[in-house]
């Protein structure tokens, strides 16, 4: 089942925004801090997890969040639609959703004697795939293409999607009821996944005030359109990478591949968004190169849903799979050695 119509979803532009143009240092530090202020507005306490969700969408990813029910997973996604102007759509998972129902279908007019395309949930600049893995993997699998790709190819036609083109996906724990494992291959297409946790005391308190009588979520209104945010990515694009940094970002992606603890290590995808989120790193922190802190800082985050522990290896003993890879990718981190020359 798809949710198409919902009216806080899809926001008018405001008369208010970020001027045209090119986009420069201030501009891009001034729009980022108002969209995660937006964001925050709706989200306590998890400045991580915003701050997960604006990299991926200026860096061109996407993301999975990953946590047990009530914890503001879909309401992160949904306040990041409200504080863009742009089209959203959510696409609930369910075991009786079709591929079809997220890519399209080709239908039939008899007064027109042809088939004519009705578009799928998918064709949308912001897609929230609420408890994906609650859905049969045939249908994860149609947005194996749109999200590597960026089309949707039906009946052997191919249309674009919508650009800038975000998936924010949730997930409940694989222990729980009612839920499959999300494919290798279709893991390996989200640039990070992030788990939200539970908020302190403070935070919940604080939300119990705040939401006794109103939805925050309804006063959000776009801080940004999707053509300024296009820029944005742009301008994120230029960030400067050494070359001994990225050959450190190599290092470490080889290094998962040859570790004797994981039975599947990262891909070239994996170090490829690596670097671009470092670039958006880099920017959210002010600066116009990547160190090679940035890149440790997110090798957990966007390794770790991609890698595979060997079965019975010493590492996996005692530990969960996650406990596993996240022992395996300290010992990785602290073993490469980190380059002199940052920009």
């Amino acid at each position: 089942m798809t949710d198409e119509d919902q009216p806080t979803m899809t926001r008018t532009r405001r008369e208010a925004g970020p001027l045209a143009g090119p986009v420069d240092a201030d501009e891009f530090a001034r729009t980022t801090d108002a969209i995660a202020a937006s964001i925050s507005r709706v989200i306590d306490g998890k400045p991580g997890a915003v701050r997960a969700a604006l990299l991926c969408l200026l860096a061109e990813g996407h993301l999975l969040i990953e946590d047990v029910p009530g914890v503001g997973k879909t309401m992160l996604a949904r306040a990041l639609g409200a504080s863009v102007d742009a089209t959203v759509r959510r696409i609930q998972f369910t075991p009786d959703l079709l591929p079809g129902d997220v890519t399209g279908v080709s239908v039939y007019d008899p007064a027109e004697r042809r088939f004519e395309f009705k578009p799928g949930a998918i064709f949308a600049h912001i897609v929230i795939a609420d408890e994906i893995n609650r859905s049969s993997p045939k249908t994860q699998s149609a947005l194996l293409e749109a999200m590597e790709e960026r089309q949707v190819t039906v009946d052997g036609t191919s249309r674009h999607l919508p650009d800038p083109f975000l998936v924010v996906a949730t997930q409940n724990p694989l222990e729980m009821e009612g839920t499959y494992a999300l494919p290798e291959a279709q893991r390996d297409r989200f640039m990070m996944r992030i788990s939200m946790g539970y908020p302190d005391a403070a935070d919940e308190a604080l939300m119990l005030r705040q939401r006794d009588d109103a939805n925050p979520l309804d006063a959000l209104t776009p801080v940004i359109t999707a053509d300024r945010v296009a820029a944005l990515i742009a301008w994120a694009r230029g960030i400067h990478v050494s070359p001994s940094v990225e050959e450190y970002a190599v290092a470490l992606a080889r290094a998962t591949r040859a570790h004797p603890e994981l039975r599947l290590g990262a891909s070239p995808r994996a170090t490829l968004q690596l670097v671009r989120a470092a670039k958006v790193w880099a920017a959210l922190e002010g600066r116009e190169f990547v160190i090679p802190d940035d890149i440790a800082t997110l090798l957990e985050p966007v390794f770790a849903h991609r890698l595979i522990p060997a079965r019975g290896s010493s590492v996996t003993r005692g530990r969960s799979g996650a406990d596993a890879v996240a022992h395996a990718l300290h010992g990785i981190a602290a073993a490469v050695r980190v380059p002199l020359a940052a920009h």
